[in-house]
């Protein structure tokens, strides 16, 4: 079988087509980020406008370069939920028109969801284990007992952790995206400053930035400051929360097994933080190569096809939806 996935929840518009042998046909994706640059984030109505300029040609550019035909499509698969409204209802729009045109099911994906299983497109991971989810618009942590079968632990109760690296970034004068400017500037830098750590000893797996992110607003307006400190000591209490709150889910469920996936997961200094744990025998890690840890279509794909495995399939007037939680998600859509 053949899928052909769409995935348009933020700001980057990306389309697949992916077959259950495991083979990618073709994958395209293009980035708004100059786009957005200068805005210091997202601005929603050009996100959208962006989309609807690019799906089209990029549709055109995957089928003169994949060897597969269209009319091979069994199938599309489509981010539902959550992200953007204005974006999302692009790319639903989008798959609703194709899987028309083709007479084909549609099949919806939610957007983390196909996060968690971009791992699987690399190696599979037996079940149950944890999730740590990390982007620009999320910071969670589930447990995954099976496809669909989803329990959120905790999360964060303000700013995402890829929002607060954006946030910071702006605040130095830095653009965006700020995660990658800010893990490079880190690495030059010493942790001088003393940032806080919120809710980091408390036994919840909740977690929170808001305060980490005021704090360095504190500094950066005292106007004296090298933005390589502050960018090594903001990641650095960054890092001790993910690191503990995960420990302390492990803790709670006895199982080791973790998945971390979103944009932060291609995050140098966490990428090294969860690799010296799984040295020292504490987890056992799993994360996807950093072009699978961004927005992608190809994790749209997997999961999709996975749904569509179960025989289940979305009815022609579907709609997206700005955000249903991924464990509801996982009970209204699973077989």
């Amino acid at each position: 079988m053949i899928t052909l996935a769409v995935e348009t929840s933020c700001d980057e518009t990306s389309l697949a087509l992916y077959s259950d042998s495991g083979e990618v046909c073709k994958e395209i994706t293009l980035s708004q980020a100059l786009v957005h640059h200068s805005f210091g984030g997202v601005v929603p109505e050009l996100s959208a406008r962006e989309h609807t300029r690019n799906i089209l040609p990029l549709l055109d550019e995957l089928l003169r370069t994949s060897p597969v035909d269209l009319k091979k499509v069994d199938f599309v698969s489509f981010t539902l939920t959550p992200g953007l409204i204005l974006s999302l209802v692009v790319g639903v729009a989008f798959a609703k028109a194709i899987s028309y045109a083709l007479g084909k099911p549609l099949v919806p994906v939610h957007h983390l969801e196909g996060h968690i299983y971009s791992v699987f497109l690399e190696k599979p991971v037996d079940y149950p284990f944890l999730a740590l989810i990390v982007s620009g618009g999320h910071t969670d942590l589930y447990l995954v007992e099976g496809f669909s079968r989803y329990t959120f632990l905790g999360g964060t109760l303000d700013d995402a952790v890829g929002e607060s690296y954006d946030k910071v970034a702006t605040m130095m004068g830095l653009g965006y995206p700020g995660g990658p400017v800010i893990d490079r500037l880190a690495k030059e830098g010493q942790p001088v400053y003393n940032f806080p750590r919120p809710m980091l000893k408390e036994n919840t797996l909740n977690m929170s930035f808001s305060g980490l992110k005021t704090a360095v607003r504190q500094v950066i307006e005292k106007g004296s400051y090298r933005k390589e400190d502050v960018a090594r000591s903001f990641q650095d209490a960054i890092m001790d929360v993910l690191e503990e709150k995960t420990l302390l889910a492990s803790r709670f469920t006895g199982i080791r097994r973790v998945v971390i996936v979103g944009g932060v997961s291609a995050n140098s200094e966490l990428r090294r933080r969860f690799g010296l744990l799984q040295d020292k025998g504490l987890l056992e890690v799993y994360i996807p190569r950093p072009r699978l840890s961004t927005d992608n279509a190809l994790m749209i794909a997997y999961a999709g096809m996975e749904r569509f495995k179960k025989g289940v399939v979305a009815p022609e007037d579907i709609n997206p939806e700005p955000n249903i939680p991924l464990e509801v998600f996982g009970k209204v859509w699973g077989k």
